[in-house]
């Protein structure tokens, strides 16, 4: 009990010691954390805003639904550009989602398009008087949508199955692309407006949609959604069918998946020995995507951080190796007073310590005061810092001062006190 009161005691000394050397050289002591500072401020303020993106964009996700499935001829959760192979493939066919609605683990099927243009989708004009909202996302949707989707309607109701067998030129708008066209507050609900020259009636408006980012008008809020049916008459030549579908349960799914699978492979007529020419995503799949481009930000975040840490931690065992030529004649009196190198080695490594992990709390400071500042000005931007990223951060400092302060301490306790002694 005596000897661990007499190590805390030494050790709560140490810590004291290293403090007032800060202390008496607070310029030298500044520029030297400044590295380490910066390093843990960039940590703490890109994975805060990662936390915040994870949170948006698994939630968007998830609003899929955990049983829902998306077949499509190429994948959504690829980047760059297609290989040749998946931009050689059929196109997939609307009547398919009849048959695929009919299998045991499905409950529901329909097509869904989204008009493509050379710029993408999101190029359609919609117009109401003078008034135009330009840049719409144009989509057909089939009527069992609403069993796969959880669209949340902000008035009025999306179209039904009467709809897409009558050819109704009804229109569902966005959030955004309703505010544009009825600026002054007017119900949209039974109004018309005029879509590539046709007339529709608008029959519902969209709930505003969450997005990552948090800043500006969402994209996916400028949309125009009509039936499936109707969209084949204004855009027969639309070729980018995909089918959506969803299971009986979550627990279903990987059955329903399945099912759906060597439904389209005898659909496609495909032999045994090919490999699909198709993709069915799950919600699994756009999480596992997003977590993948998360690791790669995360990963290029402690890159950058890495950098200014480095010099950080070269500062460090610059200081301290000052430090121990300053102090040289202090290390004598203490040797020669029966301290040990153990006792040498332990104080200025912990005074390496200490430097760096007061550095690394400035970080954490001014990394977080950042991130309040930044959602005080922006209340929706996605960034909040975790226990997490504040323990990382002191961390990481804390063993940067370990690694480069062992040789400037290891130094100090090698000092022969004889000749510390007469150090001048």
């Amino acid at each position: 009990m005596t000897n661990r009161k007499q190590r805390f005691g030494s050790l709560h000394e140490s810590i004291l010691l290293a403090l007032d050397v800060l202390r008496h050289n607070p310029l030298r002591s500044f520029l030297t954390v400044l590295g380490i500072m910066i390093g843990v401020m960039t940590i703490i303020v890109i994975g805060a805003v990662i936390n915040g993106l994870n949170s948006n964009v698994l939630g968007d996700i998830q609003q899929l639904g955990s049983a829902t499935l998306i077949v499509s001829k190429m994948s959504f959760a690829t980047f760059g550009r297609p290989s040749m192979e998946m931009l050689q493939r059929k196109d997939l066919k609307a009547d398919w989602s009849d048959g695929i609605a009919q299998l045991t683990h499905v409950v529901a099927a329909t097509p869904v398009v989204e008009m493509q243009y050379d710029f993408g989708p999101g190029s359609s004009e919609v117009r109401r008087g003078n008034l135009r909202a330009k840049n719409v996302i144009l989509e057909g949707d089939g009527p069992s949508v609403t069993e796969i989707n959880d669209f949340s309607m902000e008035r009025g109701r999306f179209f039904n199955h009467l709809d897409d067998e009558h050819h109704s030129t009804v229109i569902v708008l966005g959030h955004t692309t309703a505010k544009t066209l009825f600026p002054n507050g007017e119900d949209p609900i039974g109004q018309e407006v005029l879509l590539e020259g046709h007339v529709f009636t608008v029959v519902g408006v969209l709930e505003e949609q969450k997005q990552a980012l948090g800043t500006g008008d969402n994209p996916q809020d400028n949309i125009a959604c009509i039936p499936f049916s109707v969209m084949q008459k204004l855009h027969p030549e639309a070729r980018n069918i995909f089918l959506m579908a969803k299971a009986d349960s979550t627990e279903d799914l990987p059955l329903a998946v399945d099912e759906v699978r060597d439904y389209m492979r005898r659909m496609r007529r495909l032999p045994s020995t090919k490999k699909d020419d198709f993709e069915i995503m799950t919600t699994d799949t756009f999480v596992q995507t997003w977590k993948e481009i998360s690791s790669g930000i995360f990963i290029v975040m402690l890159a950058v951080g890495s950098v200014a840490l480095l010099v950080g931690g070269i500062g460090v065992m610059n200081i301290m190796l000052v430090s121990v030529t300053e102090r040289t004649r202090e290390i004598g009196v203490r040797k020669a007073i029966g301290a040990r190198r153990a006792n040498i080695l332990w104080q200025f490594l912990l005074e390496a310590v200490t430097l760096a992990a007061v550095g690394g709390a400035i970080g954490v400071i001014v990394g977080s005061s950042i991130v309040l500042a930044v959602r005080l000005a922006f209340p929706s931007f996605p960034a909040s810092v975790s226990v997490f990223l504040v323990v990382l951060g002191v961390s990481v400092a804390s063993m940067i001062g370990v690694f480069f302060g062992v040789y400037p301490a290891w130094k100090a306790s090698l000092l022969n006190p004889v000749e510390a002694l007469r150090y001048e």
